[in-house]
């Protein structure tokens, strides 16, 4: 399943929830405001790393760059650019956006 965010943990719980359901092989895309979400020292930051141990946790890169976060993403998070987001919906079975 792929695990798609869009809003920032500093405004919504989406990104709390998504780690709390998501299941272990489970891919979490942040996207937009929810790249905040992968950086270090944030009130997430601990349940994402943890979420690293057996998810696969990405970042759209253009959304990183024009939110000035991009090279400040927590350590194991991969950062894809428009075609790895087509990829990453196309090799999973299913896609949840978190709202």
């Amino acid at each position: 399943m792929l695990h798609i965010v869009n809003k920032s943990p500093f405004t919504t719980t989406s990104l709390e929830s998504c780690l709390r359901v998501s299941k272990p092989g489970a891919t979490i895309l942040l996207i937009e405001d929810g790249v905040y979400g992968a950086l270090d020292g944030s009130r997430v930051s601990d349940a994402v790393r943890a979420a690293l141990a057996d998810r696969t946790v990405c970042v759209l890169g253009v959304d990183a760059a024009a939110r000035g976060v991009e090279g400040k993403v927590l350590d194991g998070i991969d950062v894809v650019d428009y075609d790895g987001f087509v990829d990453l919906v196309a090799a999973n079975d299913g896609v949840q956006s978190w709202l």
